[in-house]
């Protein structure tokens, strides 16, 4: 625990929770999503859709999709800076079963129209965790670079992407692995300690056997 944990992050809003983590879940959302958001259907489950409104909640998930920080001090008015954008955005409460009270499902669309959704947790303090990206399961801080790879249940692709990110000099700090049966869909999340240059995600995009990359370039 640090000074952070307890005093909480630098940010604007009256709460650490509904407003800073919030902020920061439209900003990983949109990163994940590597193009600018042009129309996100936001479902807000447990208190975030019940005392959302007052904490601004729903002008702090904006404020991240549009790419500010929490200490953004035009957050008060993001709403109306996305509109004025031409940014869609719209809200309503999502049906969820066993998630963490203050979560958030983001239905995102891009500039290049590019889809993802992305369901994250605010779990106090300004931190946040990502609990699925389209539909799967993962575990992510967000706070590392972070590579995500949906691929075949086949033999030989962990060892591809570990050997690459080797390669480049990337140390790895988490691996996690999903799938969904087998031979069927898995996943591989990578948090890692350093960013992972753009021509190796380019290779991982055209490796046989990957489905979809997702990389969340901090």
């Amino acid at each position: 625990m640090d000074i952070f944990d307890i005093i909480g992050p630098v940010m604007v809003g009256p709460s650490s929770s509904h407003t800073a983590g919030a902020v920061r879940i439209g900003y990983v959302g949109q990163k994940l999503l590597a193009e600018p958001v042009v129309k996100a259907q936001i479902g807000l489950y447990g208190s975030f859709w019940s005392t959302g409104k007052g904490h601004g909640t729903d002008r702090a998930l904006a404020a991240g999709l549009m790419g500010w920080e929490p200490e953004d001090e035009r957050i008060p008015r993001s709403l109306e800076i996305a509109e004025q954008a031409g940014v869609e955005l719209s809200f309503c409460q999502a049906d969820l079963k066993d998630a963490h009270p203050n979560t958030a499902v983001l239905h995102m669309t891009g500039a290049g129209g590019r889809e993802l959704e992305v369901i994250a947790a605010s779990i106090g303090g300004g931190r946040i965790r990502i609990c699925e990206v389209d539909g799967l399961t993962v575990n992510v801080c967000g706070e590392y670079p972070t590579l995500i790879v949906h691929n075949l249940d086949q033999p030989g692709h962990v060892a591809e992407v570990t050997s690459m990110l080797s390669h480049k000099s990337v140390n790895i700090a988490t691996l996690q692995l999903y799938r969904n049966s087998r031979g069927g869909n898995a996943v591989m999340v990578l948090e890692c300690d350093q960013e992972i240059p753009l021509e190796a995600i380019k290779w991982l995009e055209h490796l046989e056997g990957v489905i979809k990359v997702t990389y969340l370039n901090l």
